[in-house]
């Protein structure tokens, strides 16, 4: 109770702080998430250990904190193969077009 009045106080006077880019790790599971910012995509089968070194560089990171209750922006899953398939030359446009498709879930509200 003293944690969510807490957190309701933090919320409102905007005192949060952005978290810090993760440190590097490696490559993640098939179907496991990972993010930039504000957008997620999940990792395919033929996800590459030189396509994730060069997401690496970008800054995108595997989701590894739980419960992870932030809105994200989702990468179509299209557009992951898209950028798999991508030669190392074309992938920044690939990325590009993937992060211009991207856009939020919706959320399900189950209610009585």
């Amino acid at each position: 109770m003293i944690q969510s009045l807490r957190d309701w106080v933090r919320g409102f006077f905007r005192s949060r702080t952005e978290r810090a880019l993760a440190r590097r790790g490696p490559k993640p599971a098939i179907g496991a998430y990972i993010a930039h910012g504000d957008l997620r995509m999940t990792v395919q089968a033929g996800f590459s250990d030189e396509l994730w070194l060069w997401l690496l560089e970008q800054g995108w990171r595997e989701v590894t904190f739980r419960p992870d209750r932030r809105h994200y922006r989702a990468v179509p899953a299209s557009c992951v193969t898209q950028l798999i398939d991508a030669s190392a030359a074309e992938r920044p446009v690939v990325l590009a077009s993937a992060v211009a498709k991207a856009s939020y879930r919706p959320i399900i509200v189950f209610t009585e």
